[in-house]
């Protein structure tokens, strides 16, 4: 090989033909009954680079939950402790209860190029973005508020009285859909989470989110040119 074809081979070889997308947070939010645990599961189930981030809680677990699946379930005392500590990315009271994310999990997460997925209320929503501004909001709507009061009287979790708060703190939770990234409309849940699919996979073709793996070719990942 000459010179200019050494150099030729120099050049090209610094040119970028794959690259790796770089982790990010993705914030869904949204009022009680909106659907979002029901979303985070499934995209946990068919996508394998999503990682659901657990809150810690200080209400009291339902029959239906298990410690560290759902929630971290503490004590006002020890969340009291961790959150004076600098350990929660936010923090939020709602219905009376405290909530927070901790934040060594979303960062280690993100950092191995993961899609840590939070399942968080409005308050709490609100707080993860000015924590974390670089995270990816999406707003969880309901086709209409007697939907949330069906899906939140089919769980059998909530008394009648708490069902009723929270239908009454729809109204302003729904306000704030303006202030997240994306909003997804929960009417027909294999929609929804093609939506939330689409809105994934568009965030991480961002230039910003792309590492150029230099010297490597989809050919030489055994895969076939185009």
């Amino acid at each position: 090989m000459n010179g200019k074809g050494a150099a030729r081979a120099a050049a090209e070889g610094q040119i970028p033909f794959l690259f790796e997308s770089g982790g990010f947070l993705l914030v869904l939010s949204g009022p009680s009954g909106a659907g979002k645990g029901t979303l985070v599961e499934r995209l946990v189930k068919e996508r394998s680079e999503f990682l659901f981030s657990i809150s810690a809680t200080t209400r009291p677990r339902r029959n239906v939950e298990k410690d560290g699946v759902q929630y971290e379930f503490v004590s006002r005392e020890d969340f009291e402790r961790r959150r004076a500590a600098g350990l929660f990315l936010g923090w939020a009271e709602v219905h009376g209860h405290l909530y927070a994310t901790p934040a060594r999990f979303v960062d280690d997460g993100v950092r191995a190029g993961r899609i840590v997925v939070l399942d968080v209320d409005v308050q709490g929503g609100a707080s993860v973005r000015r924590a974390r501004p670089d995270a990816v909001s999406v707003f969880i709507y309901p086709p209409s508020v007697e939907a949330l009061r069906r899906r939140l009287l089919k769980r059998n979790t909530e008394t009648p009285e708490s069902v009723e708060r929270r239908l009454g703190n729809a109204p302003g939770e729904l306000a704030q859909y303006r202030e997240y990234d994306y909003l997804v409309m929960n009417d027909d849940l294999e929609s929804a989470v093609r939506r939330l699919v689409a809105i994934v996979d568009a965030e991480r073709s961002r230039v910003r989110r792309l590492k150029p793996a230099l010297g490597m070719t989809p050919e030489s990942l055994g895969g076939t040119p185009r």
